[in-house]
């Protein structure tokens, strides 16, 4: 009995919960039995084809059943089921419905700085938003703001670095990019508009029917495994990469503050923990799939492609001129701006030593080796 409660609280403990909370969760039922029954729904951002996305939600929800034996239930409806995917922030925010999954970058028309709950261009990696997040002051910054918007946020989920997008045409100069019709999310897209672009944010289910008609040039979504269920490659042959914009885009749990106070302090840390749970599996997901998802794409037709250098680094300069003009006229943006600024230099300087030092070699290694 005890070397089963030992290897609960370990597992526990692995994806990321404390000690203390970890024992807790192990007496959930019973404590359980003591509490409310309560019933949230839950208004995500993507479609249930979409598994690991649209999936990080449901890790949660099933979590938070198990650790209150069923006493505390969330109900998640896909895009479209109860408001639109791109909707979800204002949804929760109005008690519309209770909590909402969804990617904090949709809602930069609000206010730009939604994008760093999320990601922004040369940014972050996903381990190294997750130690902003949870070790930087990150949490602390955009729980701050959002509370502003009668939101609570937890990180839930993170795809990894992104692919560029699917093309009609090659990229072979800055010339293309104008005129472009690309469909970018984010803040990204300010940056886009610098160089020509011309930027579109759409839902993923949308895309592939507006890049056959032709409504759009170009489109970029997440990467392998999930462009592939979306069937890009059909209509839009060249895969770009890197996703320069999404180093490490971070998923977000909404919760609004009034259903948060009123919830018991268990299920507060019930929820919590199931969030940070969906945080590590979400990823984990995708760094294992992407991988065969790529082939598949390259056997049927797609034609891998790197941005040529000197648009890297145009988008760049365009970035951090982006970042400079936003902060000066938004004290918000500009609050949460520098201190993520001083600590993405500090992350850089450490993963240039150790991590990319390793990664460089051993990838060298690899490809000789075929």
């Amino acid at each position: 009995m005890e070397r089963r409660r030992f290897l609960k609280v370990a597992s526990l403990k692995a994806a990321g919960i404390g000690t203390g909370a970890a024992v807790s969760a192990l007496a959930a039922p019973a404590v359980a039995q003591t509490m409310p029954e309560i019933r949230w729904r839950c208004a995500s951002s993507f479609p249930k084809s979409l598994d690991t996305i649209f999936g990080a939600a449901e890790i949660v929800t099933k979590r938070v059943a198990s650790l209150t034996d069923d006493k505390f239930q969330i109900r998640v409806f896909a895009a479209g089921e109860l408001v639109p995917g791109l909707q979800v922030l204002d949804a929760v925010q109005n008690e519309t419905v209770e909590c909402g999954h969804t990617v904090s970058y949709y809602y930069v028309g609000k206010d730009p700085t939604f994008a760093f709950d999320a990601a922004v261009p040369f940014g972050l990696t996903a381990r190294q938003q997750n130690a902003w997040m949870y070790y930087g002051g990150g949490l602390e910054l955009m729980r701050e703001f959002f509370k502003g918007y009668n939101l609570v946020q937890f990180p839930c989920g993170n795809t990894g670095a992104q692919m560029g997008g699917w093309f009609r045409k090659e990229i072979n100069s800055l010339d293309d990019l104008k005129g472009l019709k690309f469909r970018i999310g984010g803040f990204a897209g300010n940056v886009m508009s610098r160089l020509g672009v011309v930027p579109q944010q759409i839902l993923g289910t949308d895309i592939y029917p507006a890049l056959e008609k032709g409504t759009i040039d170009a489109a970029e979504w997440v990467g392998p495994y999930d462009d592939e269920k979306l069937g890009f490659y059909k209509v839009a042959k060249y895969y770009y990469y890197p996703g320069w914009w999404e180093g490490g885009p971070q998923l977000t749990f909404l919760v609004n503050i009034k259903q948060w106070d009123a919830l018991p302090k268990f299920y507060k840390e019930v929820l919590t923990m199931a969030c940070a749970e969906a945080n590590v599996l979400t990823l984990a997901k995708y760094d294992a799939e992407n991988p065969p998802a790529l082939r598949r794409l390259v056997s049927q037709g797609a034609v891998l492609k790197a941005f040529p250098k000197d648009v890297l680094e145009a988008c760049y300069k365009a970035t951090f001129d982006v970042y400079a003009e936003t902060a000066a006229k938004n004290a918000w943006f500009k609050k949460v701006f520098e201190p993520w600024l001083q600590f993405r230099k500090l992350e850089y300087e450490w993963f240039s030593i150790a991590e990319h030092t390793f990664d460089r070699f051993v990838l060298a290694q690899a490809a000789r080796e075929g």
